[in-house]
């Protein structure tokens, strides 16, 4: 029996069959994947096999090649990955300004990520209606920023319904994962797009002006005019692995297209003579805050660096 993985809570997983059936299941045996050290072997988003035992026990036997996926450090486990979901058509990076604050090197990271592993990324910035003037034009400054890379960048408020149409319009027919920091308003947007969902949703903490965290396991829902949303624990860091340091410049679009003027093939632009991108940034065409994320992805080959706050 075939099926579609709706709901993983760590040791059971929700798969909803191809006659629409919901089914609990676990994993058979030692489940897993070649190549792949991970925490969680299966995904949401995966499509999977399963089996039922005579004592009425639902097993997942097989998993169906992916098509992509996008992972992150495990918070506990410096040397393995955890796996946010599978098979997307995109992400929506649900990111701040303020309350809680989204720093350029946590979006940077993810985009890295996404681009490591080929799902195509938009910015989506919550809660523009709470912004001061001050705020709004740092928040048109990034959107110039991310757009010129060549990430698309939405303005919306969930409480107020600014740019929910549109973005309806965004996720329609599509798997679609939602990501960002706990307290940037994941939630009440689902709740929006999907009526009757009636999703948790959370109070900043005062103390460290972080979310509280409101979703405990990625899950997936379907969207009544199509598609799917995966919404996924907020996240506070995004430790990456398995980056080659190498290869980290290509996960940076425009300074992989710079690089290529650089004098040394392997220029890891940290201090090499004749290096095009340390030039682009100092004649600004690169942005400082993009290199300063370069520079602190190639920094975590250090094993406890992903613990720190990003």
């Amino acid at each position: 029996m075939n099926g579609l993985v709706v709901k993983n809570t760590g040791s059971w997983y929700q798969v909803k069959t191809e006659d629409n059936r919901f089914i609990e299941c676990k994993v058979k045996g030692n489940f897993r994947l070649k190549g792949i050290r991970s925490t969680n072997p299966i995904a949401v988003g995966d499509r999977v096999h399963i089996i039922i035992n005579q004592e009425g026990t639902a097993f997942i036997d097989k998993i169906e090649q992916r098509k992509n996926y996008i992972i992150r450090r495990a918070s506990n486990l410096s040397k393995q990955s955890h796996i946010l979901a599978a098979n997307l058509d995109e992400a929506l990076l649900i990111v701040t300004i303020s309350n809680p604050v989204t720093s350029t090197i946590f979006i940077d990271r993810f985009l890295a990520s996404a681009e490591a592993y080929r799902i195509p990324v938009k910015i989506i910035i919550n809660k523009i209606d709470t912004l001061s003037d001050e705020e709004m034009e740092y928040t048109d400054a990034l959107i110039y920023l991310y757009e010129s890379i060549g990430y698309p960048c939405r303005k919306v408020s969930a409480t107020q319904g600014d740019g929910i149409e549109e973005l309806k319009g965004e996720i329609k027919d599509k798997i679609t994962l939602f990501s960002g920091h706990s307290g940037v308003g994941k939630s009440t947007l689902i709740n929006i797009l999907i009526p009757g969902m009636k999703a948790k949703t959370g109070s900043i903490s005062d103390y460290h002006q972080k979310g509280m965290h409101t979703t405990t396991f990625s899950e997936m829902f379907e969207v009544p005019s199509g598609g799917y949303i995966i919404d996924t624990p907020g996240i506070k860091g995004f430790g990456t692995i398995d980056f080659k340091a190498e290869e980290i410049a290509h996960y940076f679009p425009e300074i992989f297209v710079v690089s290529h003027q650089c004098r040394f093939n392997n220029c890891t632009h940290l201090h090499e003579p004749g290096c095009a991108v340390i030039e682009a940034v100092t004649e600004h065409r690169i942005s400082e805050s993009r290199y300063n994320s370069y520079l602190n992805i190639l920094q975590d080959e250090d094993e406890t660096k992903y613990r720190q706050k990003l």
